[in-house]
């Protein structure tokens, strides 16, 4: 006997086998019921005293026999293809007049149905059809738009495949459209949370869409959920989950970016609730680690980092787990399947932190050199994005060129320089800090960070120009103590020529600091000056020809 779904519970066996029986039936592609199966869903029904469902495919195939209402019968797993309609089609029955409830048009839209029907059953004969279909994404409808109900057989002769074909070719003309105005880049809407920390998580979301513009997405909407307590299954709650589904439709967007950090189970369901990709705070910016990892050292440690942040996600994470490369969130090492896997991931972990220990052996050496040699050693650190390499490269000789791109350095790049009244000087690049940096980063990195803590000096690099400049400067000064770094401080008022003047004076009022432009050239001067004074006053004894300089 094949399965029946729903609310089974009570039935009687011979019921059982009359719905088992209905996985026999077929009809028409280009027809929504017969005439056979109208009366015989309303016997059923009546005999019963429930709703049947049926869900059917492109060919007329009965697939899913259920009791109940269209929300009690499940479609088939992956069932979701490239097509933009689900190529199903659900047909049930309403034991009292009226029309389609709310649940109902919502497993339409969020299951994105061919159509979906629903046969009154009066005194056990069929009675009037009611039929919706999906709205294309930029009509003036809701998202479903919902026929005139008539007596089923007025039905009969309803095209039901040239309704969904001109579905299908608008859907698609439509994302073509879009595929061609965004160069095929995915389409994302952000999610942020106001927990009432207000301007802040407003400021999270800005930041988010930066990550996301930087990680090669197109930023299509952002919306920020004001919730004082989450939920813990689907964070922002099923109904704000069904506004962002209609609002991904709308959009023709394929991914949801939440600015919190997802725990497996609560992805595993807002996957489950929506079918579009999910991804976290943390996964976006590993993703971006991984897209600007160049070195073997620095492809190890995204690696690494990304390895540890997915083996706690194994358990209970399903198909998401089969996802490989294909857009945002998918570079580095990939996504396993669950128990073949895990003893491999854990055995890499091990491989990349013995690796990444031999790195850190080598660098120590060539700091003990460099101690040797007696040539003091700047770090330049800040938030990221600040414009660190840009400014390395005009202070030093052979720099490198920033990019206007997040964490587009992730190696610690080493420069030779020169500072009047010292002489030569190393400066050294490291990775662009940002608030709630994710702890495997961390981690992962904490060898190539090791260089701030061995500098004579830190150069802290400040973007003047950016709205929360001073929350930015916080952030790196926290993450400096909590990587216990004591070392002097000079602070760098970058993109000056940016900056609105007010903001200028306002930050050098409370933050004292050079105001400099790296891309222009000016403040350099002062700036290694600055350099150089505090140089001398940590006890930096200058080389002897440079003190005539």
């Amino acid at each position: 006997m094949e399965k029946i779904f729903g609310k089974t519970q009570g039935l009687k066996k011979s019921e059982l086998k009359k719905l088992s029986n209905l996985y026999r039936r077929r009809v028409p592609k280009e027809r929504l019921l017969t005439p056979e199966l109208a009366h015989t869903l309303a016997a059923l029904s009546a005999e019963m005293g429930r709703p049947v469902a049926l869900l059917l495919d492109r060919e007329g195939r009965v697939v899913r026999v259920g009791v109940g209402d269209a929300k009690d019968l499940p479609l088939p797993e992956g069932a979701r293809t490239e097509r933009r309609l689900s190529g199903y089609r659900l047909l049930h029955t309403h034991l009292a007049p009226g029309g389609f409830s709310r649940p109902d048009l919502s497993v339409l839209f969020l299951n994105r149905l061919d159509s979906l029907a629903a046969l009154e059953v009066e005194g056990g004969q069929p009675g009037l059809l009611h039929v919706a279909f999906l709205s294309p994404p930029k009509a003036e409808e809701e998202d479903w738009r919902i026929l005139p109900p008539r007596p089923f057989h007025q039905y009969l002769d309803f095209d039901l495949w040239a309704e969904v074909n001109a579905l299908e070719e608008e859907l698609a003309r439509q994302a073509r459209v879009l595929e061609i105005q965004d160069g095929g880049r995915e389409r994302a809407i952000l999610v942020g949370v106001d927990r009432g920390e207000g301007p802040e998580a407003e400021a999270a979301l800005e930041e988010l869409a930066e990550l996301t513009r930087t990680a090669g997405g197109v930023v299509v909407r952002k919306v920020l959920v004001y919730r004082l307590e989450l939920d813990p299954r689907y964070l922002v709650g099923l109904g704000k989950l069904e506004e962002l589904k209609s609002l991904a439709y709308h959009e023709n967007a394929s991914t949801l970016i939440f600015s919190l950090d997802l725990t497996p189970t609560q992805a595993r369901e807002i996957e489950g609730a929506t079918g579009l990709k999910v991804l976290d705070r943390t996964q976006l910016i590993l993703d971006i680690f991984a897209l600007h990892a160049k070195t073997p050292e620095a492809k190890d440690q995204v690696e690494l980092a990304q390895l540890k942040y997915l083996l706690p996600r194994l358990v209970g994470k399903g198909k998401e787990l089969s996802r490989l490369g294909g857009g945002i969130g998918t570079r580095g090492p990939g996504e396993t399947k669950l128990e073949v896997d895990r003893r491999r991931l854990q055995e890499r972990i091990v491989h990349l932190t013995h690796r990444l220990k031999g790195y850190a052996e080598r660098r120590e050496e060539a700091r003990r050199q460099r101690r040797r040699r007696g040539v003091p050693l700047i770090a330049v650190v800040g938030y990221t994005n600040a414009g660190k390499t840009t400014l390395l490269s005009a202070l030093a000789r052979g720099g490198e060129p920033g990019e206007d791109k997040l964490f587009a350095t992730l190696r610690p790049l080493t420069r030779r320089g020169f500072l009047p009244g010292v002489g030569e000087v190393l400066f050294t690049d490291t990775v662009g800090f940002i608030r709630r940096m994710p702890e495997t980063l961390l981690e992962a990195f904490r060898a190539t960070l090791e260089e701030v803590r061995e500098a004579d000096l830190l150069l802290h690099v400040l973007d003047a120009s950016e709205d929360g400049a001073l929350g930015r400067y916080g952030v790196v000064e926290e993450l400096l103590r909590e990587l216990s770094v004591e070392a002097p401080r000079v602070l760098a008022l970058n993109k000056a020529d940016r900056a609105a003047p007010y903001d200028l004076y306002y930050l050098q009022e409370r933050l004292g600091g050079v105001a400099v432009s790296a891309l222009k050239g000016t403040g350099l001067p002062a700036l290694r000056e600055a350099l150089a004074e505090a140089l001398l006053r940590a006890g930096v004894r200058p080389q002897a020809w440079a003190q005539y300089t």
